[in-house]
């Protein structure tokens, strides 16, 4: 990027290291931050450093607040008893703005891939497993993404759930093959959710 001072470069490189961002899209992105009023920059440095400072893992399941509980663990209304494992926090947004499921989750904050060296360990699988022992937990729905990553979690999660004597559901392959469920649109989760298989 010949021409572009290095505080542009920096700020391109930067934006190029974020998922689903290229280095045109990384471009444009910093033009368009240095053409906006620098309070709208402070802001969105401000916001960025906020979350970094304030954000973390719910105590229980792993998804993100800004409390020791999330929303979610917290909500008395909220069905215990029905566990739903996902990946991501963002799969979380995805099942919720369903308006379907009403237990709670259980995130693994990845999957495994093996190639990418990312084993069981590497998971929050142990505390999964631990959840389970400590009672109170009858059925769980694995609900990993359907591409390789996701189906060898699920097989795995069923080799070792399989034992504890609860049910165990996959949600159903309603799911695109290779989808991930943060961009399932809600009547295609509704249904992989309705028509989940026992396991």
């Amino acid at each position: 990027m010949k021409g572009l001072p290095d505080s542009m470069r920096t700020l391109i490189a930067e934006f190029s290291k974020m998922p689903g961002i290229g280095p045109k899209s990384a471009q444009r992105l910093a033009f368009f931050i240095l053409t906006r009023p620098a309070e709208e920059a402070k802001k969105l440095s401000e916001a960025i450093m906020r979350i970094k400072d304030t954000v973390k893992f719910c105590r229980i399941c792993n998804n993100l607040s800004d409390r020791e509980l999330c929303d979610i663990c917290s909500n008395e209304n909220r069905d215990k008893g029905l566990l739903c494992v996902v990946e991501r926090p963002s799969d979380v947004i995805s099942i919720e703005k369903m308006g379907y499921f009403t237990g709670v989750y259980h995130v693994l904050l990845g999957a495994l891939s093996p190639l990418d060296g990312v084993g069981p360990k590497d998971l929050k699988i142990d505390e999964l497993i631990k959840k389970i022992k400590r009672g109170g937990v009858k059925e769980v729905i694995i609900a990993t993404d359907s591409d390789t990553e996701g189906e060898t979690t699920a097989l795995y999660l069923i080799k070792v759930l399989k034992p504890l004597g609860i049910r165990l559901y996959r949600i159903a392959s309603g799911m695109p093959a290779g989808t991930n469920l943060e961009y399932a649109d809600q009547a295609t989760l509704y249904k992989a959710f309705e028509g989940k298989k026992e396991v």
